[in-house]
């Protein structure tokens, strides 16, 4: 809580209790920021912010006066940041702030590095929400709003978290999200073709990766994936500090002796004349390079080795990330979120290498935005699975069956069944599954709804899976 005087040059002792973007969701007390959002001009809700308590209003346009304290700025998405980092009296100057940014990858990477720093120490902000101690609360994007961002920075420092591991999405750099902040590490997983329906081009998506890395520190550590298609596109961004990981023999945290097994894999990491075996309960080769980008994170942070190799042995929770679920059943359920081209194929051909008998996979497409990726899902899905049960996800103003025929364009085998009903598609895989089978349920992860229209409704597949034996047992 502060008073107006001490954010701006005003004579005004109103009291600012939050800070607020939606009208909707302002509280008494706040100030209300008018921010311009791609399709919306938060000057047209001012009157509504303050019929729910607004005190004070940020614009950037001429002439609105009310009956509470107007601040004239010149761009109000770059004074949000600012502003939030002041009102919080400046928590982002207080923690050691960890950025992975990548198409796949993030949500594991930054989940691995918190447990491995630890939670007590260690703030988590992301696809899964955010987290501290024993502390889990929900967040509306990968990375929040300034508004949010800041307040979760604040949290972390009263609860005596020296670092924060944080998601940095390619649509955070677009929105300007983190424009003030500087970042001590900055890790790239790797770069598909995802989220062009906000970016256009492949190249404008790199462009906005790379934003990651020109928020480093003078003195901070950026950590790219060598083994990336994209590798050198990236590495433009980067001035200093650079370490890089994965199989190449170039590579600093190079990987080697990669023992693939579900539930225990091992594989060595060799930096500067020392190699360390690790040994993990999760699965796929994808997840050894999020492992290794986290060891190197930690080693460079100073954290000793042995700590880390015992953090990674000790296992971790990952929800949605390959999380593997035990109902008693005779067989492998995985849940994972992959719903790009190149996470299906990872996760799909990671499980394929364990002993199994029959895959068969769950997935569809999110409705209204990049079709041109769901041939290549669909067929991926296909060659990967020995049944594939094609159904929803996040069908907004699509029809489902549309959908599932564009994933179907360049199938040619007979492998595959259309559910749309995702709950029914679910329960008849695990209906279908016997003794030794893998059933991989993607897309989703941990999600709380399902986006139909201009609707979220609440869904989730864990819900849906742990009803199915509640039910069928």
């Amino acid at each position: 809580m502060k008073k107006l005087s001490e954010l701006y040059d005003v004579n005004s002792d109103v009291l600012i209790k939050g800070i607020s973007i939606n009208s909707k969701q302002t509280q008494p007390g706040d100030i209300f920021v008018c921010t311009m959002g791609v399709n919306a001009d938060r000057h047209e809700f001012i009157d509504d912010a303050i019929s729910h308590g607004a005190s004070a209003i940020v614009v950037s346009k001429d002439d609105i006066n009310k009956d509470v304290p107007v601040i004239k700025v010149k761009d109000t998405n770059k004074e949000l940041p600012k502003l939030c980092s002041k009102f919080y009296d400046h928590p982002e100057d207080k923690l050691n702030l960890i950025g992975i940014t990548g198409t796949d990858g993030k949500t594991t990477t930054a989940t691995i590095i918190q447990q491995i720093i630890g939670k007590n120490n260690c703030g988590y902000i992301g696809s899964n929400g955010y987290s501290y101690k024993n502390f889990k609360g929900h967040t509306e994007n990968t990375t929040p709003d300034s508004h949010n961002l800041y307040k979760y920075f604040k949290e972390f420092v009263d609860n005596g978290c020296k670092y924060c591991s944080m998601e940095t999405s390619s649509e955070a750099f677009f929105r300007k999200r983190l424009e003030n902040i500087e970042f001590d590490v900055a890790i790239i997983t790797n770069i598909t073709e995802d989220h062009l329906n906000i970016h256009k081009t492949l190249e404008n998506y790199i462009e906005c990766k790379g934003q990651l890395f020109k928020h480093v520190k003078k003195d901070g550590i950026c950590l790219l994936n060598i083994d990336d298609s994209h590798f050198e596109d990236i590495k433009k961004y980067c001035t200093e500090n650079i370490y890089t990981y994965g199989k190449n023999e170039h590579s600093d945290f190079r990987i080697s002796n990669i023992n693939l097994a579900l539930g225990s894999t091992t594989f060595n990491i060799s930096y500067r004349g020392e190699t360390f075996l690790l040994e993990t309960d999760l699965s796929g080769e994808y997840n050894i390079y999020n492992l290794t980008a986290s060891f190197a994170c930690c080693y460079l942070l100073g954290v000793s080795p042995e700590d880390i190799i015992n953090a990674i042995k000790a296992g971790f929770v990952i929800e949605g990330r390959g999380e593997k679920l035990d109902f008693g059943q005779d067989y492998t359920i995985l849940l994972d979120y992959a719903h790009t081209t190149n996470a299906i194929h990872s996760v799909l051909s990671s499980i394929s290498k364990i002993n199994h008998h029959k895959i068969i996979s769950v997935l569809g497409s999110a409705g209204g935005r990049e079709k041109e990726k769901r041939a290549a899902m669909g067929l991926t899905a296909t060659k990967k699975s020995d049944m594939v049960i094609f159904t929803m996800d996040d069908p907004r103003y699509e029809k489902v069956i549309d959908i599932v025929h564009d994933m179907l364009e360049e199938v040619t085998t007979t492998n595959y069944m259309i559910i749309e009903d995702r709950k029914e598609a679910i329960w008849k895989a695990l209906s279908m599954a016997s003794s030794h089978d893998i059933v991989a349920i993607l897309g989703k992860g941990r999600d709380d709804y399902m986006a139909v229209e201009d609707k979220k409704l609440p869904y989730c597949d864990y819900d849906v899976i742990k009803d199915y034996f509640e039910n069928n047992h």
